[in-house]
């Protein structure tokens, strides 16, 4: 209900304090120059997908550290397995939505022309909870700020979004009533 500034640490800490099956990120970025425009889906990766990618996630994570799981009663070789293990399963679970979420989202606004990548963006790194960022657009591009200002497209988008969760969950939903 307000607009200040949350850490990346804190968003991932939030998502977790809450249960939080499935965590977004929903971004609006600027890029050198004009021209990049679109909707872009996120999944984590150690290298990002390609320079575009590369130069946001840096920006992003420069702003805070990466959150940890608290694995200290471990040994570094078996918290770096069951660290990995988890990743591996979030990450199927993202790559999975992010399908969804294109397939709901592409009819509703303009994609860019990869609109599924990659990239190490810190709030994509909780281990434990399948994470997405949406670049919705680039308030650097003049359309994409006239579409991030209107009203209309947000409420579009929105309904899409919540579409995609749906559909992400409907599986699990009918199994257990």
């Amino acid at each position: 209900d307000d607009d200040h500034f949350v850490s990346l640490k804190d968003r991932v800490a939030f998502a977790r304090k809450q249960g939080a099956d499935l965590f977004i990120a929903i971004h609006a970025d600027t890029l050198r120059g004009q021209t990049v425009t679109g909707t872009t889906l996120y999944t984590l990766s150690e290298k990002a997908s390609d320079a575009e990618s590369e130069e946001l996630a840096l920006r992003e994570n420069r702003a805070d550290a990466i959150s940890g799981v608290n694995l200290s009663g471990q040994s570094e070789e078996v918290a770096g397995i069951l660290i990995d293990l988890a990743q591996r399963d979030s990450r199927n679970k993202a790559a999975l939505f992010s399908r969804q979420a294109l397939a709901q989202l592409k009819s509703v606004t303009k994609m860019t022309g990869k609109p599924i990548r990659s990239a190490g963006f810190t709030v994509l790194k909780a281990p434990d909870v399948p994470s997405l960022l949406i670049e919705l657009g680039f308030l650097s591009n003049p359309k994409d700020e006239e579409r991030l200002k209107s009203e209309a497209w947000r409420k579009t988008m929105a309904k899409a979004l919540a579409n995609a969760i749906d559909t992400h969950f409907e599986p699990a939903v009918a199994q257990n009533p």
